[in-house]
């Protein structure tokens, strides 16, 4: 995941926060995570009743805490937030409270790719920005079972009728890159399906793994212009690279992607802790007569039951949980973030 400062046409965009441990080389509270900070405005979210809790599922609960800091009072500014998690059939949220240190204006609303969001219009100058997210989520067994069903089986090429590929042309598009560079990525991935014959899952589930095995997690070796080439030629990054690359592996096969926000439990029997210290990113594809099902290249397994959904789109910007613009003041920025996923 990465952060940046930008400006463009005179005005100074806040920092979207993605991963940003794996990109954060300073801390502004001489290294006192976020969450120890005084400002808690909501008190501790309730416990569910455990008549609401799946039997066989599992509930956990997230703190996400979000610090910026700037060397001049910010007297105007808008901010984004896609914090709450999903809520369906999976994943029920229990809970969530939002808290904004500072105030103004304030709309809810569900943008154009089903994500809830928070727009906040601040006029009070400030120097701090704290923003703290908690959440309760019970989460459902997936429909994994049903991926290898004979019934369900898929081979390439996958054929999309023109109203079906109409509605996925944003997620069959891929990154722009050189014609070179895709030629090189579309034969490694057309690798994956000779090997498996052409079965579609089976090619799927292949590449997620391949990418876990074969590329290395390295906190702060790419940044937000790195690109899936990038990746596959150095074979490192962190979980948005390694989303990126799938993403772009599948649309090159003719398959809809789209990159997934959220959080993840490394409770369990993960190698990589340092995925959980901050949002996590992965790919969710668009299967033929199941829908869309999230591949974790990360960890190179499909999400389940550690993983906590909230906002997908084309690509991490369309899902970066916050994000916003400064219209006047700043100067320098400083951000942390401290997430905790816990279970029950």
């Amino acid at each position: 995941f990465k952060q940046k400062t930008a400006y463009e046409i005179g005005v100074r965009l806040v920092g979207s926060e993605m991963c940003i441990r794996d990109r954060l080389q300073t801390s502004a509270h001489g290294g006192v995570p976020p969450a120890h900070l005084p400002f808690v405005r909501s008190p501790r979210l309730p416990r569910p009743d455990a008549a609401v809790l799946p039997a066989d599922g599992r509930v956990l609960s997230v703190v996400h805490d979000t610090i910026y800091r700037y060397a001049h009072p910010v007297k105007h500014s808008l901010h984004v937030y896609r914090l709450r998690p999903c809520h369906d059939l999976g994943q029920q949220v229990l809970a969530h409270t939002l808290d904004i240190s500072v105030d103004g204006s304030r709309r809810e609303y569900d943008d154009v790719f089903g994500n809830a969001v928070t727009r906040t219009e601040l006029e009070t100058p400030y120097t701090e920005l704290r923003i703290v997210s908690k959440s309760i989520v019970a989460l459902s067994p997936p429909r994994t079972p049903n991926l290898m069903a004979v019934a369900r089986r898929s081979t390439f090429p996958l054929v999309w009728m023109p109203w079906q590929r109409q509605m996925m042309t944003p997620y069959l598009l891929p990154v722009e890159l050189p014609e070179t560079q895709l030629t090189e990525l579309s034969e490694f991935a057309m690798h994956f399906a000779e090997r498996q014959d052409g079965d579609l899952v089976r090619t799927l589930l292949d590449m997620n793994l391949t990418i876990q095995r074969d590329f290395a997690y390295v906190s702060g070796s790419t940044n937000l212009e790195t690109t899936p080439f990038d990746v596959y030629i150095s074979r490192r990054g962190v979980c948005q690279d390694f989303a990126n690359l799938l993403i772009c592996l599948a649309r090159l096969l003719g398959i809809p992607a789209r990159y997934r926000v959220g959080y993840i439990f490394t409770g369990a029997a993960y190698d990589n802790k340092i995925q959980s210290d901050a949002s996590h990113a992965w790919a969710e594809l668009y299967l033929p007569f199941y829908g869309w099902q999230g591949f974790d290249p990360t960890n190179g397994c499909l999400v389940g039951l550690d993983h906590i959904r909230v906002a997908a789109g084309r690509n991490y910007r369309d899902a970066t949980p916050t994000s916003g613009t400064l219209y006047k003041g700043g100067g320098a920025e400083t951000l942390t973030v401290d997430v905790r996923v816990e279970e029950g």
